[in-house]
C-alpha cells in the first residue's frame, strides 16, 4: 500500500570516497567510512528523524519538520569535523536536502521532492550544506538567519529553475542569535544605507532592506544582462554595521573606489564604503552602461 505525506528529505554522503581508498587503503578507509555513516546516523535519530536507506558512503533520511532535519544536517557536520581523524586525509561530508510531498511504500519512499533533496546534495561541496529557498521559507526565523543563497539551479527535464541556499552551520549559536543583537547601538552608527544606481534605477541597501541580489536572473533584485555575468553574480549584505558584496559568480567582481582603490573577488567578498563603481564580470568603466555606482551614506 502506498501513502502520501509531507516530510523533509535528506542525503548527506562522504566526499571524495574513492580517493579515501586510494590515500588510505581499503581496511582504513572502510572504517573511516562507517564512522562517516555512524555519525550521519546518531545526528538523524538525535533529531527526530528516520534513516531511510544507507547507500554506500551515502545516509537517506527523512524528518517530520524543516528544522529537524536542518539541526541533524548541522550536528552531522560538526560529528564529522570533530570526531572522524583519518591521519591527515581530509575526510568530509556534504548535506542537501528539502520538504516536499512524497509516497511512502515498503520502507522507502519516492517521488519529485525526493529528486530535489538529491539535487540539492549534489549541488553541495565539501562540509557545505544546501537546500531549497521553499525549503528556507519553512525554517524558523533562527535558522533562516543563517542562510544565504548561493545560485539558481535547472531542475531536470523542466524549464523551471530552484533557489540554492547554503545554512552556515559553521557560526553556530553566535550566528543563530544575529537577529537579537543591534549593530546599529554596538557600532554607534544609525541611518547608515547604501545607494545602488544601474541605468536608472536605484536601490537602497540599509536596515530596512539589509539583503539585494544582483545578476542576470529575472528573481535578482538588480537585473544585470551580459555574458559574462552569472544568473546569481553577487549579493550585497548589510550586517554588523558594515556593507559587505559577497561575490558567487563565475567570472568574478571588481569594485573600483573613486580613489583609485580596485578590489577584485570570486567567490569571496570585500566591504564596500565610500563611493565608486562594480563592475561584474570585468573592470567598472566609470562611462560605462554596465557599471553599477554605490556611494555610502550615514
Amino acid at each position: 500500500m502506498t501513502d502520501q505525506t509531507e516530510l523533509a528529505i535528506l542525503f548527506a554522503d562522504v566526499v571524495g570516497s574513492t580517493k579515501l581508498y586510494e590515500l588510505m587503503g581499503d581496511v582504513k578507509a572502510r572504517e573511516t567510512v562507517a564512522r562517516c555513516l555512524d555519525a550521519m546516523t546518531r545526528a538523524t535519530e538525535r533529531h527526530h528523524g528516520t534513516v531511510i536507506k544507507t547507500m554506500g558512503d551515502e545516509v537517506m533520511a527523512t524528518f517530520p519538520q524543516v528544522d529537524h532535519a536542518v539541526d541533524a544536517a548541522a550536528q552531522m557536520q560538526k560529528f564529522i569535523s570533530e570526531e572522524v581523524d583519518a591521519d591527515d586525509v581530509p575526510v568530509a561530508i556534504r548535506v542537501g536536502f528539502h520538504f516536499g510531498p512524497v509516497m511512502e511504500e515498503a520502507g522507502d519512499i519516492f517521488g519529485g521532492a525526493v529528486h530535489i533533496a538529491n539535487r540539492m546534495s549534489s549541488q553541495a561541496k565539501a562540509a557545505q550544506i544546501v537546500t531549497s529557498g521553499s525549503t528556507v521559507s519553512m525554517m524558523s526565523p533562527e535558522w533562516q538567519a543563517s542562510t544565504r543563497q548561493i545560485d539558481l539551479a535547472p531542475l531536470k527535464g523542466t524549464t523551471d529553475e530552484i533557489a540554492l541556499y547554503e545554512v552556515l552551520w559553521q557560526q553556530g549559536e553566535n550566528t543563530r542569535m544575529l537577529p537579537t543583537i543591534d549593530w546599529a547601538e554596538a557600532t554607534g552608527v544609525r541611518n547608515q544605507r547604501l545607494r545602488l544606481r544601474y541605468r536608472g534605477q536605484e536601490i537602497v541597501v540599509n536596515e530596512q532592506r539589509p539583503n539585494v541580489s544582483i545578476g542576470r536572473s529575472e528573481d535578482s533584485d538588480l537585473v544585470v544582462k551580459d555574458t559574462l555575468i552569472s544568473r546569481l553574480h553577487a549579493r550585497i549584505e548589510y550586517t554588523r554595521g558594515k556593507f559587505v558584496l559577497i561575490d558567487e559568480s563565475t567570472n568574478g567582481t571588481c569594485v573600483l573606489l573613486s580613489s583609485g582603490e580596485e578590489h577584485f573577488v570570486r567567490r569571496d567578498s570585500v566591504q564596500i564604503k565610500g563611493e565608486g563603481s562594480i563592475g561584474l564580470g570585468r573592470v567598472p568603466q566609470a562611462d560605462s552602461p554596465q557599471a553599477i555606482h554605490f556611494i555610502y551614506e550615514e
